[in-house]
């Protein structure tokens, strides 16, 4: 009678202990950042938090970090890097751990956030004139590397003049590089165009 009790309050206490969520088929998971993980499905990402709960559901818009050893997207600052593609040109944004688009695809290209900020590639369109035949403005394409805030303000602009630019995919194939980084708290070296670097500092 006794091992019977002990035998039932066993089988009354398994359903205690059973998985509440189950994540099949992943063909990889990163080290976590920022407080999640990204997995990957195929040529799809999500991310779980600690608890292994998706907390964003699998995507094909997120951009991959290089890192030592592998390459994963990551979350810093509580910012992921997003990036969408239109008439074949890439642009890239934010989103939040809620997978809400805090900064709109816009850039030509971005890094992820450090110590609260990011270096893009501002876009800055012009109209030069316009053409009779065809019945449109005629435009010209020009950009900076700027410093932005997690909301996407432009702090600094890194690069004091326009590097223009022919905006179509048969020209831009990859994003153009960014050239300057953050070396250390609100400090940029910043290559410049006699092909040597400045430091800089960020003031508030």
């Amino acid at each position: 009678m006794k091992k019977a009790a002990i035998l039932l309050i066993a089988v009354m206490l398994i359903p205690l202990f059973g998985f509440t969520q189950t994540i099949e088929n992943v063909d990889y998971i990163s080290p976590f950042n920022d407080g999640v993980a990204a997995l990957k499905k195929g040529n799809e990402w999500a991310f779980i938090n600690k608890q292994g709960t998706i907390v964003i559901d699998f995507r094909n818009d997120l951009v991959i970090t290089k890192t030592e050893n592998t390459s994963f997207p990551i979350f810093k600052n509580n910012r992921c890097l997003i990036v969408n593609k239109k008439e074949g040109i890439s642009y890239f944004g934010f989103i939040d751990k809620k997978g809400n688009t805090v900064i709109e695809p816009q850039f030509l290209n971005a890094i992820d956030f450090n110590n609260n900020v990011a270096i893009v590639l501002e876009l800055v369109k012009e109209e030069v004139g316009n053409n009779d035949i065809l019945g449109k403005a005629q435009v010209s394409y020009d950009y900076f590397e700027v410093v932005i805030n997690a909301q996407g303000e432009i702090l600094y602009y890194l690069t004091q003049e326009p590097k223009h630019i022919t905006l179509s995919k048969e020209f831009i194939r990859q994003p153009p590089k960014i050239t300057s980084k953050l070396i250390s708290d609100k400090v940029f070296a910043i290559w410049s165009k006699d092909k040597k670097w400045e430091i800089k500092k960020l003031e508030k």
